[in-house]
């Protein structure tokens, strides 16, 4: 890397080389022991804070030209490696392009810095409105951050994941180029960008759809066993009557793992922890009698005497606490699918008597589904590999959450169009290197090979996959 052409080339963009603060920016919260170890001593060289969308143009140029490696990222909740920069070169913070643009017609534009705590408060306060679903970092993470690395959240239950069609309704994006493009795409071209990891475009905007906004109600529910609380929650995702936001399970030791809510939960007992709108308080109540289920707990979100809001137990934060007590147990991330999820978790949870698990309900191509998995103490990646193929005997749809690359990952639909999108945008393979290449089609990216299938998504006209290799062009305007 030519640093001082480099950074001459940079003008008056803040940046510092800082080691401490580039370190600390070259992480994210990557719970896995097979990418930890993966990614132990990966690092940035520089760190450059754009403050508009012209110093991100200017920064991409000088990439393209120097042949610089660049990591965008926002707030780095990611867990799964995608803000770790594998080959030095720069990251892109992009925390300082955090305005809302317009709110119109049930829909935001806002740049992608913007915390998603941050936007959801503003849209609540002054429009009544609030983003569909978000992740359980919803205070630290950001907008472009979610949509490049995320892929679920809360909310899911009811409005499926960001990749369903209608969760996204347009990203704008900055190519890495010595001439920088624009580049806008909408409709079903939004996932070229979505779970990229960043490496098809520097986001610069997203246009997310709104919903109306509820006052909601938190509450745990506990039951004598977790196949209770498993049709339990896949009945009321179901009951079309409420507005319910998260439908998260846990399954008995599990919650005894999480210290703020102990007071709260008998031992041996199974836990669902769900978000539902207030003035469906009297008929929720009910359903749980007929379940025979135990309110354990509720009270209004984020008002609960343990402090944080009951979200931060469910998705992602759930490894936190899982940390805390044993970080030798790991999982892996996948679907026990639609048409009959609580088969599935049936079959699992038996196959694994005893082990810790957790799920949440969520919606993907329409159908109601769960995602999550019991957890086991960690030998090494052969052992592992065994286990997802066991998961998957059962009629589970594995991911592969132990990889740093998008292609083995299995989460995004990778066809010519995609291919083609990506060296277009990255002609120089410079974005979040190491993560996607449009040239390495057969060859491994880091991180363990699983024996995952993959996911498979919803397909158009019923002949071709979604994301069809004939796709018309997306708009694009050349800055120069």
């Amino acid at each position: 890397m030519k640093h001082a052409a480099f950074r001459a080339d940079l003008g008056d963009i803040p940046l510092t080389d800082d080691p401490v603060q580039v370190r600390r920016k070259s992480r994210d919260f990557t719970n896995s022991p097979i990418l930890r170890e993966e990614a132990a001593g990966k690092t940035a060289d520089l760190l450059v804070t754009p403050r508009t969308k012209a110093d991100v143009l200017r920064v991409a140029s000088a990439c393209a030209r120097h042949r610089v490696p660049v990591l965008a990222r926002g707030g780095g909740t990611a867990n799964f490696g995608q803000g770790i920069p594998l080959e030095g070169g720069i990251v892109l913070d992009m925390t300082k392009l955090e305005r809302i643009l317009w709110v119109k017609d049930r829909r935001v534009r806002a740049e992608p810095g913007i915390l998603l705590s941050d936007l959801d408060d503003q849209l609540k306060r002054d429009h009544q409105q609030e983003i569909r679903m978000h992740p359980s970092t919803r205070k630290s993470a950001t907008l472009g951050g979610y949509v490049a690395g995320g892929h679920v959240g809360v909310g899911s239950c009811r409005y499926g994941i960001l990749h369903d069609r209608g969760n996204v309704v347009a990203i704008e994006a900055v190519s890495v180029e010595e001439e920088p493009r624009i580049v806008e795409v909408r409709g079903r071209d939004v996932n070229r960008l979505h779970h990229a990891y960043g490496t098809n475009g520097i986001i610069t905007e997203l246009e997310m759809p709104l919903a109306p906004a509820y006052r909601w109600l938190e509450v745990i529910v506990e039951f004598e066993t977790f196949m209770k609380v498993v049709r339990f929650l896949a009945d009321l995702c179901e009951e079309h009557g409420m507005v319910i936001k998260l439908a998260s399970g846990n399954g008995w030791p599990l919650p005894s793992f999480f210290h703020p809510l102990a007071k709260y939960v008998n031992p041996g007992r199974s836990t669902a922890h769900v978000m539902v709108a207030d003035e469906f308080r009297e008929i929720f109540h009910s359903m749980v009698e007929d379940f025979g289920g135990r309110v354990a707990y509720e009270g209004l979100e984020g008002q609960g005497p343990f402090g944080i809001p009951l979200y931060e137990f469910s998705f992602g934060h759930v490894r936190r606490y899982i940390d805390k007590v044993d970080p030798d147990l790991i999982a892996n991330f996948g679907i026990f699918p639609a048409p009959d999820p609580i088969g599935c978790v049936q079959r699992i949870h038996e196959r694994f008597a005893g082990a810790p698990f957790h799920i949440d309900f969520k919606r993907k191509d329409g159908r109601l589904c769960a995602q999550g998995s019991p957890l086991f103490p960690f030998i090494d990646a052969q052992n592992f590999a065994r286990k997802v193929e066991e998961f998957q005997a059962l009629g589970y749809e594995g991911a592969n959450v132990h990889t740093l690359h998008v292609r083995e990952n299995g989460m995004k639909t990778i066809d010519a169009a995609e291919l083609a999108f990506k060296r277009a945008m990255d002609p120089y393979n410079l974005m979040n290197r190491g993560k996607f290449s449009a040239d390495d089609v057969a060859t491994p990216g880091a991180g363990v090979s699983l024996p995952t299938k993959g996911w498979t998504y919803r397909k158009s006209g019923g002949d071709g996959a979604e994301d069809r290799s004939d796709a018309p062009p997306a708009q694009s305007n050349p800055v120069g």
